[in-house]
């Protein structure tokens, strides 16, 4: 397991204890949990749960129909 030393500014500090203190865990789990997070490559499970939910929004294609035509693009 990795072991990391940071510096952090006193009001980061008492925020971060504080987010800790809530959340009943400890620093290095809470901080290991905010970096997995912040570092992850895929969606919320909260966020997929939310597809559909809409049912009056709009699909891409009615959001775009009336902006014209998109400009050319050079090839890669």
């Amino acid at each position: 397991m990795g072991q990391v030393t940071i510096y952090i500014d006193d009001d980061t500090e008492k925020r971060m204890l504080s987010m800790v203190e809530k959340s009943g865990k400890s620093k290095s789990k809470w901080i290991s949990e905010v970096i997995r997070e912040k570092t992850a490559t895929n969606w919320p499970e909260a966020v997929i749960q939310l597809a559909g939910a809409w049912k009056d929004l709009p699909t891409a294609e009615e959001i775009r129909k009336d902006m014209g035509q998109d400009a050319s693009r050079e090839s890669v």
